[in-house]
């Protein structure tokens, strides 16, 4: 009986709390939850109406009674209340998957946070996952847990660089030892992309495309760098200059043209991390290769600018957009890891 309630209550999750999307792994059973983090709540009362795909899916379509929300902006928690909703339905979520875990009332968290967020914003997002029924929670840096889900040799003496491209924030770091030795957490990435795209369609189509197309756009035809054959996507939108509907094709050239500032300053930012990192480290990184993760790591060519600008090889993950929450799962399976990479750990309910 005891070894069974010991069972029980050992039985961790770990969670990518991002901006775009909230990925949630079982020790032992893998991803089991990959949904957007979006929340819709009645206006005057505040009763929660909808939370991840269900809510992405009233983007743009709701009456003025209906607000639909992102809890995260720039992979920190701009509202709280909704955060703790979005976790507790998530956290909730977990036991009505069929051989998940048995129901207990509060599990062991891992979540992974930006590397550069306050000891505010690292509290927020504890107190968050506490009041959503957490046991107790640890934190670690996303840019260390998706190099550890890479399977990089992050405890070995030497340089391992990842660069995480997400939804909010732009993780770039280079490791050794169990430790960030140098890094630059930019706020732009996935998000800017698409009003990147947004802002080009309206200056040169004068059309209003909403954020869902945007990101559309983005999928199906972005691209960071010139491609050997030109693709194109049909997307619909608001004419500025009549108010009605408008229709119009977008070309791969054209989102080039569109991500190029966007995309330059992630180049850039890694481009400058290389130069504040220690000689030794340097000359791993150019033997290994800069790592790219991150949804963001998916835009077509990004791989070979990068590559490019840096002279140094360059690949991406497999399955980047899990690679976080799959490096919070491998922290839960090796505490003796857990305890080096930890940023704040330990706290309990």
């Amino acid at each position: 009986m005891l070894d069974y309630v010991f069972g029980l209550f050992s039985h961790e999750i770990g969670i990518d709390l991002g901006t775009a999307n909230t990925l949630v792994l079982v020790k032992g059973k893998g991803v089991v939850i990959r949904e957007p983090s979006y929340i819709a709540r009645h206006k005057k009362t505040k009763e929660i109406l909808a939370i991840g795909t269900e809510a992405k899916r009233m983007v743009g379509k709701t009456p003025a009674s209906i607000v639909v929300s992102r809890p995260l902006k720039d992979g920190v928690i701009s509202d709280f209340e909704a955060t703790e909703a979005m976790l507790h339905y998530y956290i909730n979520k977990v036991h009505e998957i069929p051989g998940a875990f048995p129901r207990i009332p509060r599990p062991q968290v891992v979540v992974g946070i930006p590397s550069q967020v306050t000891e505010v914003e690292a509290r927020a997002v504890s107190e968050a996952a506490l009041s959503a029924g957490a046991r107790q929670v640890f934190l670690i840096e996303e840019p260390m847990a998706a190099a550890i889900g890479a399977g990089l040799p992050v405890e070995e003496p030497e340089g391992s660089m990842i660069v995480d491209v997400g939804g909010g924030t732009s993780e770039i770091a280079v490791i050794s030892l169990s430790g960030i030795v140098v890094n630059k957490s930019l706020r732009i990435a996935g998000d800017e992309m698409d009003q990147a795209i947004i802002d080009y369609c309206r200056k040169t189509e004068a059309i209003l495309l909403g954020a869902k197309t945007a990101e559309d756009v983005k999928i199906t035809v972005g691209t960071a760098y010139p491609l050997k054959k030109e693709i194109e996507t049909v997307v619909r939108g608001r004419s500025l200059k009549t108010g009605l509907p408008k229709s119009i094709r977008v070309t791969s050239k054209q989102t080039l043209e569109a991500l190029r500032p966007v995309v330059s300053q992630i180049v850039e930012a890694i481009s400058d991390t290389l130069q504040d990192t220690p000689p030794e480290l340097v000359g791993d990184i150019l033997e290994k290769g800069i790592v790219l993760a991150g949804g963001g790591s998916l835009l077509r060519g990004l791989d070979r600018l990068v590559a490019e600008r840096t002279k140094m090889p360059v690949w991406v993950v497999d399955d980047p957009l899990t690679c976080v929450v799959r490096g919070c799962g491998k922290v839960l399976e090796d505490r003796t890891l857990l305890e080096k990479v930890k940023v704040i750990g330990g706290i309990r309910g």
